[in-house]
């Protein structure tokens, strides 16, 4: 592994251009700069600075298989319905990305890099409180992982679908029983490229003091 150069994409320009990108090619992704992302990804806070999270790298054709199978298996349930869906209400935008993430699910073996995100903590169900309090400390770190991978050019996406059975789950990535796999990222160098995001305006989405009180306005 050789050195790392420091990337200099403004922040900003990583965050408006970031989405996610699932078709990746297999061209083998340096082990250096995937370290060099899951250290900026470790920068991010967690609750009571716990730094309770582990990545689990996966290179393994034979890991990444079975993660693909459990990845398959939920995409039929949920793919069938989203694609019934938005066909029935003709939404074109919602079948391009329905056809990315089954292009992801046919090709999921040949994704060069999977970062599997976790936490070694019991994660309870009861009370509510308690999961979001967990999550809350690794989905920031996800999120500096992904910006990152934006600023190398790399793409990548949050996915959770090979998560739906934590057991099984557990099982391909050889977890322990106290460490709980939250989110997977494929990284790989992207087969299209990083384009513009359509975010709706940031008044219809923010309210002041209560909810639909739509006061706020930008400054521009």
């Amino acid at each position: 592994m050789g050195p790392v150069e420091g990337l200099n994409m403004p922040l900003e320009e990583a965050m408006r251009t970031q989405r996610a990108i699932r078709r990746l090619r297999p061209d083998p992704v340096d082990d250096a700069l995937v370290l060099h992302l899951i250290e900026l990804a470790l920068k991010a806070p967690t609750g009571s600075n716990a730094q309770n999270w582990e990545f689990v790298v996966v290179k393994d054709p034979a890991v990444k298989a079975r993660l693909a199978a459990l990845n398959r298996r939920a995409w039929r349930v949920y793919g069938g319905i989203g694609r019934r869906m938005a066909k029935r209400a003709d939404d074109r935008a919602m079948l391009r990305i329905i056809e990315a993430v089954q292009w992801q699910a046919d090709h999921f073996v040949e994704i060069p890099v999977l970062v599997v995100a976790c936490l070694k903590t019991l994660i309870l169900p009861w009370p509510p409180i308690a999961a979001a309090s967990a999550y809350g400390s690794i989905f920031p770190s996800v999120q500096n992982l992904l910006l990152a991978a934006r600023a190398a050019g790399l793409g990548a996406a949050l996915i959770t679908l090979p998560l739906w059975s934590r057991f099984l789950a557990r099982r391909a990535l050889g977890l322990p029983w106290n460490v709980a796999p939250c989110a997977v990222v494929p990284l790989g160098w992207p087969l299209g490229r990083y384009g513009p995001t359509h975010r709706r305006p940031v008044e219809e989405v923010v309210s002041l003091n209560r909810y639909g009180n739509r006061a706020l306005r930008p400054a521009h």
